[in-house]
């Protein structure tokens, strides 16, 4: 009877332990299903990926209606011979998007440019969600989405294309002496040269999400976003990219890494991730997952640097195998 009672009490042990485990991870909600990125699909579930095997999160994905004026999506351009962004029809609106972020501890956006308007019941629904005190992160052409949706401007802080220009904000850059500009002179907001390597640098080596990591680092195969705009309230440069006139750059130091104050919200923006390739820089990968649990929280307790991480001179890949779910 004994043995009976102990064995009894571990296995109840256990299962509360690993209750308390399960309820102790972070609710994360992807949000998809726009975006002028053909491989979009993909790097949705390369970032479900990365932030499940951290073992701080679990991540469930929200999909609008993919299906584009011409045919669907991903029939019309599949990932493995896309057309470039210019070909794409617009896209349609999708009535029935409706997430339930309150649900979640953070909102991880995988839209792009020629996004469609979200219905106003969600869009009221993700600024309710935000300044009660959600967490959001922007990837990459998330920042294209809904140029005129004043309260996202606010909560990405810069954003470029889908109609933004000076009236957007201004547009923010480190200079040669490490100041911040905020330049408000006429001009559209958002470029980028062609693909390129490039080093992200800290400019804040004590925000809890760059604490840590190597002051310089390189950056696998990416865009480099420049020029963007927006409104920049309550916003903190984590870490910059210089971007190279000879690779058709403006010459300054671009924002990689930011951090918003929404009210009582906090987002986690990195411009970098253009594709499934940029994705499995290891620095990509650190900062996402560190970025996502400080959004949700305003913590991170992720604080390991891997030993595989991204050097001042040599960029660090984590090949991507899983197969990608439709």
């Amino acid at each position: 009877m004994r043995f009976l009672a102990c064995f009894l009490f571990a296995v109840t042990a256990f299962s509360i332990s690993a209750q308390t485990f399960a309820q102790d991870k972070l609710r994360v909600l992807i949000i998809d299903g726009q975006n002028n990125h053909v491989r979009w699909p993909k790097t949705t579930m390369m970032m479900k990926s990365f932030l499940e095997d951290s073992g701080r999160f679990t991540v469930d994905i929200a999909r609008t209606q993919f299906t584009w004026k011409g045919g669907d999506l991903l029939k019309e351009f599949p990932l493995e011979d896309g057309k470039e962004y210019q070909d794409l029809p617009e896209p349609k609106s999708d009535p029935d998007f409706k997430p339930e972020f309150a649900n979640y501890d953070v909102v991880l956006s995988n839209f792009g440019w020629k996004a469609a308007p979200w219905p106003q019941e969600t869009q009221d629904a993700l600024e309710e969600y935000v300044a009660g005190g959600g967490g959001m992160v922007i990837v990459h052409a998330a920042d294209n989405s809904f140029g005129q949706w004043e309260e996202f401007n606010k909560m990405i802080g810069l954003g470029g294309w889908d109609g933004r220009n000076e009236k957007s904000g201004p547009y923010v850059y480190y200079d040669e002496d490490g100041k911040i500009v905020r330049d408000e002179s006429a001009g559209s907001g958002g470029s980028h040269g062609p693909q390129h390597e490039y080093q992200i640098v800290i400019r804040d080596p004590d925000h809890p999400i760059t604490k840590g990591l190597p002051r310089a680092w390189m950056h696998a195969k990416d865009e480099l976003y420049q020029q963007l705009r927006g409104p920049a309230n309550n916003m903190s440069i984590l870490a910059t990219a210089y971007a190279d006139p000879q690779m058709k750059g403006t010459g300054r130091h671009e924002p990689m890494l930011m951090t918003i104050d929404y009210k009582q919200g906090r987002i986690f923006h990195t411009p970098m991730g253009d594709n499934d390739g940029s994705m499995e820089c290891v620095g990509f990968i650190t900062t996402l997952v560190r970025g996502t649990e400080w959004a949700a929280t305003g913590k991170v307790t992720l604080t390991d640097t891997p030993e595989d991480f991204p050097t001042s001179t040599d960029v660090k890949v984590r090949k991507f195998e899983t197969a990608v779910a439709n």
